[in-house]
């Protein structure tokens, strides 16, 4: 629960500092090749740590089904906290992209690692995985806001460098924790508590993964992909949109300006700790295919009527953020636990790592669409095709309703 709170205050920080990037860098020099700096340009350039960020997740599964997870994990944190201070001092936004990298690479290690601890170590998974979440959350809300009470009174880089504190005190408590990362599978196995063997050897892994792809498994694995496009597309610019909404003009107080826009972004990852905790709870309660179904379903809704909304102003803005951080976050819950019924606890780690290269990798990509569509199209175009890929993801939570229950892989 540390470890994920601290990888979501990294990642939901970088959005508050893209529109300080906007504004400060005019030109991305690669040596023969320059680039404006633009909403297009530069989600290009976060695409890149959030691409790795999810990229990662799959030699990170293969190394998680083989080594101990507190160890990757306090890797991780050590990682996250080395990128942020390269980011503090990063001269151009060429350098804000290999901090980024730097990010992606570390981070990625993370949920592979904690979401195979608990599927493997804790036996009623659905309450695990809403604990977890939740804990996530408060990373994804505290960060931002930590981020923007910082930024009223210091610069941007000292502010990046701060941040490197959490991960330094997070990581000292992670390599002292002692933890039974079995513990469930060796309760299901009558207290049998071997290692499962994990993949070995580059046919192994290929074997594995044709194996998890000729089963159920691949449409959770889309299911994932849709969520990681929605989630990245939805968040990268959120700020930046809503410094734009009438309703939230700058207010000067104090000779300090303050973005309302800010702190309502805030508030809605801050819903999202509501909306892990009710997905995971009702994860126990019945099939989690149905819960994909609905929640992407909800996500199409939210999606359509997020910028009417704001339009009219924040009578019903507010309420319409509410039900987008829910909605966002309380889809989770539903899609790890999908994972671990569709496939075997030996190959679990290999699993969410292809799970998080859908979300975050294939996800980062998100960031890329909607900084396009920001630049060349405009936003409301930018939330139908949103609602596009929601309404896909609640398509295939369909089928698998229509599926028999199955907890066997290449059923």
């Amino acid at each position: 629960m540390v470890a994920h709170a601290m990888v979501h205050t990294y990642e939901l920080s970088i959005p508050i500092l893209v529109p300080i990037w906007l504004s400060e860098f005019s030109v991305i020099d690669l040596g023969i090749l320059q680039f404006p700096v633009n909403e297009a340009t530069l989600g290009a350039l976060v695409a890149i740590g959030y691409g790795l960020f999810g990229l990662g997740a799959l030699p990170s599964g293969v190394l998680v089904d083989r080594l101990d997870a507190r160890l990757l994990i306090t890797g991780c944190l050590v990682g996250m906290g080395t990128s942020f201070l390269v980011l503090a001092v990063a001269p151009s936004p060429a350098f804000l992209g290999l901090a980024l990298a730097i990010w992606g690479v570390a981070a990625s290690v993370y949920h592979p690692s904690g979401l195979s601890l608990i599927s493997r170590g804790v036996e009623e998974r659905g309450s695990g995985f809403a604990y977890h979440g939740m804990a996530g959350n408060v990373g994804i809300a505290v960060g931002p806001l930590l981020t923007i009470l910082l930024l009223i009174a210091f610069d941007w880089r000292l502010v990046a460098g701060v941040l490197t504190i959490p991960a330094v005190v997070a990581a000292t408590y992670a390599i002292r924790v002692d933890i039974d990362e079995r513990a469930a599978v060796a309760a299901a196995d009558g207290g049998d508590d071997r290692t499962d063997s994990g993949v070995d050897s580059l046919g192994e892994f290929l074997a594995t993964a044709k194996t998890l792809f000729a089963s159920a498994f691949v449409v959770v694995f889309l299911v994932t992909f849709f969520s990681g496009l929605y989630y990245r597309g939805a968040l990268t610019f959120l700020p930046e949109l809503l410094r734009d909404v009438p309703a939230l003009t700058p207010v000067e107080f104090g000779g300090e300006t303050f973005e309302p826009g800010d702190y309502l972004y805030v508030g809605l990852l801050m819903v999202g700790v509501l909306g892990q905790y009710a997905g995971g709870k009702l994860t126990d309660r019945g099939r989690p295919e149905i819960g994909i179904f609905a929640g992407f379903g909800a996500l199409v809704v939210v999606a359509l009527l997020f910028l009417p909304a704001a339009a009219i102003g924040l009578v019903a803005l507010l309420p319409a953020a509410a039900l987008l951080g829910f909605f966002l976050f309380f889809v989770q819950p539903f899609y790890q636990a999908s994972v671990a019924e569709y496939t075997p606890s030996e190959a679990r780690g290999l699993s969410y790592g292809f799970t998080y290269l859908g979300v975050f990798g294939v996800g980062a990509l998100g960031a890329v669409v909607a900084g396009t569509m920001l630049t060349y199209f405009s936003a409301e175009q930018l939330f139908v095709v949103l609602a596009a890929l929601a309404a896909c993801a609640s398509g295939l939570g369909a089928y698998l309703v229509t599926r028999a229950p199955s907890t066997a892989v290449g059923t």
